[in-house]
């Protein structure tokens, strides 16, 4: 459900109001903002980085010193809406605004259909993914040129499941499980290719779809069914890890991850939250991972972090 105009208005009133944006880099992302929309204030907003997806993407910075403020926007138009309402309110100078405009970011989920984007560079979120990724890596010509940041992969969910965080889930406490067992990311990969012909929204945008992964060579596009049994006939016989990162990729960039995610809990007696919690929980240590990346390595494979060293570029 998107934000109405008189709260949108009183969302960015509240963002351009807190003393904490001054000065620093801003960034606008998807999440839930329903437990203090009616009765928003910077000391309100302060609660919402402890949420999800603004304490994922905070705990993915790795640099010490005026770091990123995040702010949780709702939906995906919600964040584009409130992006775009808070340049407009500073085409003439504000003067009870604490925010910096040329430090205003926002990042939101690729996701399976497009969302148009009125009076910006790109016209909607589809251009923005063609010009700012390049097969599977972040487009490094491109990247200093983009404010509204769209994911490679279908949604922030789906960084959670790449092949290189299998030994996070091995080692985590609580003992983290899918559909009762070990987590094995082969297997999600797995059952989310065979749900391909299930999924309606994929079936519809077919054509959408299949040219976001045309970087992915053997996969026959002619329908969903020729798509799930040739990415399946490939994945089960690869012998390459490049290949087989490849594959992945694809299928990362075009299933959705969030009910996977959401299906991950925990057996250990020991834990006493809910399974939502422990996801957090989960999402918080592979933060530390993207951290761990953007602080070593400046490879565009990885998205998020490249994502973060474009915007410490800023200050």
């Amino acid at each position: 459900m998107s934000l109405n105009q008189q709260d949108l208005e009183k969302h960015c009133e509240t963002i351009m109001k807190s003393r904490r944006v001054k000065n620093k880099i801003v960034v606008l992302c998807e999440g839930d903002i329903n437990r203090y929309k009616d009765r928003p204030s910077p000391q309100t907003y302060r609660e919402l980085e402890k949420w999800p997806d603004a304490n994922f993407y905070k705990a993915c910075v790795w640099w010490d010193q005026y770091k990123p403020e995040f702010f949780n926007c709702g939906d995906r138009k919600d964040v584009l809406d409130t992006y775009l309402t808070l340049l407009n309110r500073h085409c003439e100078p504000v003067s009870d605004s604490y925010l910096n405009p040329a430090k205003l970011f926002a990042i939101v989920d690729l996701d399976i259909q497009s969302q148009q984007i009125d009076n910006y560079d790109f016209s909607d979120t589809e251009e923005i993914f063609y010009d700012l990724y390049d097969g599977m890596n972040v487009n490094e010509r491109n990247a200093a040129r983009h404010r509204i940041w769209v994911t490679g992969l279908i949604h922030k969910e789906a960084y959670f499941l790449i092949p290189e965080l299998q030994g996070i889930f091995d080692k985590f406490p609580n003992h983290p499980i899918y559909e009762n067992k070990p987590i094995r990311l082969k297997d999600i990969y797995l059952a989310m290719s065979d749900a391909i012909t299930e999924d309606i929204d994929l079936r519809n945008n077919l054509q959408r779809v299949c040219e976001r992964i045309r970087y992915c060579s053997g996969l026959d596009c002619t329908g969903a069914g020729r798509l799930k049994e040739t990415w399946k006939e490939h994945f089960q016989n690869v012998r390459d890890d490049t290949r087989r990162d490849e594959l992945i990729s694809a299928l990362l960039t075009i299933r959705k991850a969030k009910d996977y995610w959401n299906q991950i809990n925990t057996i250990d007696n020991e834990w006493t939250g809910t399974a939502e919690k422990f996801r957090d929980q989960l999402m918080l240590r592979i933060a530390v991972f993207y951290s761990g990346i953007g602080k070593s390595s400046n490879n565009a494979k990885y998205h998020i972090p490249f994502f973060f060293k474009t915007l410490h570029e800023v200050l």
